[in-house]
């Protein structure tokens, strides 16, 4: 019996298994050589709390739902067709679910600013009688969208053939379209060829032989998106964050100075509870860079700064939250300091875990997880391309090195996601023990980073021509020896909540992949 037990806790000790990940679907994939739009570059992915919802945005302003097809085939959940030990399908599945204008470009005439439509990040609401709700955001107005399945009514059971009929033609679909028969009826006269009612519509001749009252129908539905509320005239500066509280109730929004917190229901007043802004701006040293709610205590929240800390706030020690309740941040290395030290040590996103115990921070090099217990320092630090510090200075003159990167973290909490140049992206395990770092690309091919390609030049599906060369010293070159490219940036990706599937931006093209 004991050694049963040990086998248990042997294998509760030990670090969970690298995972497999495979292609699943690509929505607007692009063909080699095809110009990619700028206004069709996704800047936004974010899953719903279920996971049966994904919403993308994109530097046109549109809002695109895709829903999830392989829950819904049996007509019940994924757990009660677990708890039915009902076959389930091998990944999940997504199709195209509809889509809608958000932001539409603006001018600040007082300012003379022009105000781009790009929607800057999405956050699912509350969902409420079969309606979906989501919040979108551009640099200076956050909008409430509920999208609903609206039933088309159409009026049908005429009296009058619809394909005979004249003027106007407004008149949907008859059920009885041929059944007129010539014959005399009140006061008709079967010599006349017709007999008008107005301009609209004809009589067919010798009349008609009973009057019939229309009837409405609704036989097919339509999905509408409609803007609830206009959150504006807030923010002085760029909007770089929105996140939902656990209360339902409200939402917060950061820009570089300020955080203000917003009810859902009222769109012409927020409180500014976080306001870094200096007497003198020529005093400025740091922005905030991101802030996010905690996911279960409403009173919480943390916020990001450009020189590489984060700032946990309680609302319930004062109402303007310039003093935090807790600062993390990591000692820097003596004589490790460099002109880029500022610049890389920024952090572009932070996530909590699903939880709320652990915080998941993204600079430009690295990845840190942090515990909200543990003021200290980071309990573990991801490289995500540490073959690039040698070339710190191209990124500069390129403004490479001022791209936002954002992570996400499995609803388990056992690993960590992030982006990377050349269309990868990287998975960490952050279970003790565990050495997981899988590179992967953004193409149907997910694995094909990890395995040694042949000497030839190989062209993947973003034309891009990778030339293989033995050695990480080699210009171009990135730790594997492929060569790695700038323009091709994965800045934005999200885990499923419940799944091991991640959803990942490659420029106009959304991959999906599972484990």
């Amino acid at each position: 019996m004991n050694g049963g037990d040990d086998e248990v806790v042997q294998a509760l000790a030990d670090p969970p298994q690298p995972l497999d990940w495979k292609f699943s679907q690509v929505f607007g994939e692009r063909t080699a050589g095809e110009e990619v739009q700028e206004v069709d570059i996704i800047s936004a992915i974010e899953f719903d709390k279920t996971g049966d919802h994904l919403a993308t945005g994109d530097r046109g302003g549109r809002v695109v739902l895709f829903e999830r097809t392989d829950t819904k085939d049996h007509g019940v959940s994924r757990r009660d067709m677990e708890r039915m030990d009902y076959p389930i399908s091998r990944h999940p599945e997504f199709r195209y679910k509809t889509e809608f204008q958000s932001h539409e470009p603006e001018f600040d005439y007082l300012k003379s600013l022009e105000i781009e439509e790009k929607i800057n990040k999405i956050r699912w609401c509350q969902t409420a009688n079969g309606a979906l709700f989501l919040l979108s955001t551009n640099d200076k107005t956050i909008k409430f969208w509920k999208v609903q399945e609206k039933k088309v009514k159409k009026i049908s059971d005429m009296n009058l053939d619809p394909s005979k009929a004249v003027g106007n033609g407004s008149i949907a679909s008859s059920s009885n379209s041929s059944s007129f028969k010539p014959c005399l009826a009140n006061g008709g006269f079967p010599d006349r060829s017709h007999n008008y009612l107005g301009n609209d519509f004809s009589f067919p001749p010798g009349g008609l032989p009973s009057l019939r009252l229309p009837v409405v129908t609704s036989q097919e539905t339509n999905l509408v998106a409609r803007c609830r509320r206009v959150y504006a005239h807030a923010h002085d500066y760029h909007i770089n964050s929105i996140s939902n509280n656990s209360d339902g109730e409200t939402f917060i929004s950061a820009d570089d100075l300020r955080i203000n917190l917003w009810n859902l229901e009222i769109s012409n007043q927020s409180f500014n509870i976080v306001d870094v802004k200096p007497a003198n701006m020529e005093d400025l040293t740091e922005v905030i860079t991101s802030a996010e709610f905690h996911p279960t205590h409403c009173n919480m929240l943390a916020y990001s700064s450009s020189k590489g800390s984060i700032r946990l706030v309680d609302l319930r020690q004062s109402a303007l939250c310039d003093s935090h309740a807790k600062l993390f941040e990591e000692p820097e290395a003596p004589g490790s300091r460099s002109f880029f030290t500022e610049i890389i040590a920024s952090i572009s996103d932070i996530k909590f875990a699903k939880d709320g115990r652990y915080i998941l921070s993204r600079d430009y090099m690295t990845l840190k997880l942090w515990d909200v217990n543990m003021d200290s320092g980071p309990v573990a630090t991801f490289q995500v391309h540490e073959y690039l510090r040698p070339k710190l200075c191209d990124l500069y003159e390129n403004d490479s090195i001022f791209d936002k990167f954002e992570c996400c973290l499995s609803g388990d909490g056992l690993r960590v996601a992030t982006g990377s140049y050349s269309n990868l992206f990287r998975v960490f395990g952050c279970a003790p023990g565990s050495t997981e770092a899988t590179t992967l690309e953004a193409s149907k091919n997910p694995m094909r980073r990890q395995v040694q390609t042949p000497s030839r030049p190989s062209r993947s599906l973003t034309s891009i021509t990778r030339v293989v060369r033995r050695g990480a010293e080699t210009p171009g070159v990135d730790a594997n020896g492929n060569s790695f490219d700038f323009t091709a940036k994965l800045l934005h990706l999200a885990w499923h909540p419940t799944e091991n599937s991640i959803a990942c931006a490659a420029a106009n093209s959304l991959y999906m992949y599972y484990a």
